[in-house]
Parts: C-alpha cells; structure tokens; sequence
C-alpha cells in the first residue's frame, strides 16, 4: 500500500461521546470517572488519526454524542441510532454504499500496516480483526449488508467467532487482520500502553496513573 494509492473505500469509526462515567468506567476505581474519559479520548484520538492517514475515499464518524472529538476533522457524521450494538452495527453497514471498513475506538495501538491488508486487497469479499478477548475490533464488507450483523450476540467472549461464522456461512472470501487487544480494564491499558508507548493513548494513562500529593489517581 502506498500513500498516493487512494481506494473506494469508506472508512467507518465507531465511537461514542468521551464522557466521565459514561466511558471506561473498567479503569475505575483505579482511575476517577474524569480520568478513564481522558484516556477514552486519547484512545479516540489515536484511532482517528490513524483512519485520517489511510488511503480511504471517505471517512466516517459512526456517533453516539454531541460534541465532536479532537481529529474529527475530514469525517462525515453519521449519528447511531438507538437499539443494541449489533442493530446500530447493521443500521451503519446498510447506510454507507460502497466497500465499508469498521474500525472500533478501543484499539489506538491501530496502525496504517495493520489495516494495510484490506487496502491491498479491497477485492476481497471481507476482512476481519479479532480481538484478543474474543470480540472483534475491524470488519470489511465490499458488498455491505447489515443483515450479516444482526443477531451477532456482542460484547461476548464469542462474538467474533460467531461473528467470523456468519461471515464463512454467507459463503464470503474472508481475509484475517493481526488480532490486537481491546482496553477494557486496567491490565488491559497499560500492554496496550507498552506496545505502543509513542501514542496519545500511552501519554494519558501515564498522566492519569502519575501520583499526586493526594496519592495515586
């Protein structure tokens, strides 16, 4: 893949408002409320600035908030709707024409070189990111149908196998992305953290967890 190498693909972030108490609230209490939503938004901010550098034909801003992010600047918005995730998962890959790459906001170790396999072969039916807990933190269709997300129990230790089934049963080419690890918990952010010490991300949780002349945040 190279940088002047520019593909019809739409890349989609999923992502929601980066609010105290509303985001991470598995890094309480080790982190406050306020400090979990700063390294939210700095997990955000890493993943869009990696999308922003993508050979991509557009870019997506999948919502759930009002005030935009930092990065958000080159991103069309479209608002989630209500429903569970994988309602709101089949309502985006119904409304975006075209092939359709999802990316979740809780991976900002992300990089260009581990999306670089869908770009070089954007032909292909799918494309699919494991999570390391099980779940799934990328999904490409080139032919998009939400139907093929819909029912997909979320938020399980199975979601991406059965997720990954739906995929192979619909008789769908499905190419493997790296597995990357969600942050979840704590032990979670600081692996994370130490893949990838250089991001925004990395910098937050180090702020957050620093002592202070109360003791550790």
């Amino acid at each position: 893949m190279t940088a002047d190498h520019t593909t019809e693909v739409t890349v989609a972030v999923v992502c929601k408002e980066c609010l105290p108490g509303k985001v991470k609230t598995r890094l309480s209490p080790a982190l406050t409320p306020e400090g979990a939503a700063r390294v939210a938004s700095a997990s955000l901010a890493d993943t869009l600035a990696t999308v922003a550098a993508l050979p991509a034909a557009r870019r997506v801003l999948f919502y759930d908030g009002d005030v935009l992010p930092e990065g958000a600047d080159g991103f069309d918005v479209l608002h989630q709707p209500g429903g569970g995730l994988d309602e709101r998962l089949g309502f985006l890959f119904d409304s975006v024409p075209g092939p359709l790459l999802l990316v979740g906001m809780d991976t900002p170790q992300v990089s260009v070189e581990a999306l670089a396999p869908v770009f070089d072969e954007p032909e292909r039916d799918a494309w699919f990111g494991p999570a390391e807990d099980g779940g799934f933190w990328s999904l490409y269709l080139r032919e998009p149908t939400g139907d093929l997300l819909r029912g997909v129990p979320m938020s399980q230790d199975d979601t991406g196998a059965v997720q990954l089934a739906r995929l192979r049963s619909a008789g769908l080419d499905t190419g493997l992305l790296t597995e990357l690890l969600d942050v979840d918990t704590l032990p979670d952010a600081e692996r994370v953290a130490a893949l990838a010490p250089a991001t925004r991300f990395a910098a937050a949780l180090a702020a957050e967890s620093a002592p202070t002349s109360g003791g550790v945040r």
